[in-house]
């Protein structure tokens, strides 16, 4: 291979390396959410840097399949959950 081509992968690995890095140490928290919702039932982690982040994305992530629609979704997101475990890092 030529140097030229050589140094274009290694500057893009380097950056892909940046971005995964930038992104996992930002993520500090992480929290397991299970939601019951219309007789159906579902758990879902997600990770933030705050735990009140982690668990509304968590929420989020567990009230899809369980829904049909922005007002179930909502109506969802705003209940209380069955579980909530959060680890910090």
């Amino acid at each position: 291979m030529k140097p030229k081509t050589l140094l274009t992968i290694a500057v893009i690995l380097i950056f892909a390396a940046f971005l995964a890095y930038s992104t996992l140490s930002a993520q500090r928290v992480t929290c397991t959410v299970c939601v019951e919702f219309n007789g159906r039932s579902n758990c879902a982690a997600a990770s933030h840097d705050s735990e009140l982040e982690a668990a509304r994305s968590a929420q989020t992530t567990a009230c899809g399949p369980v829904t049909s629609g922005m007002n179930d979704a909502i109506a969802c997101g705003n209940r209380v959950p069955v579980s909530k475990k959060c680890t910090s890092k």
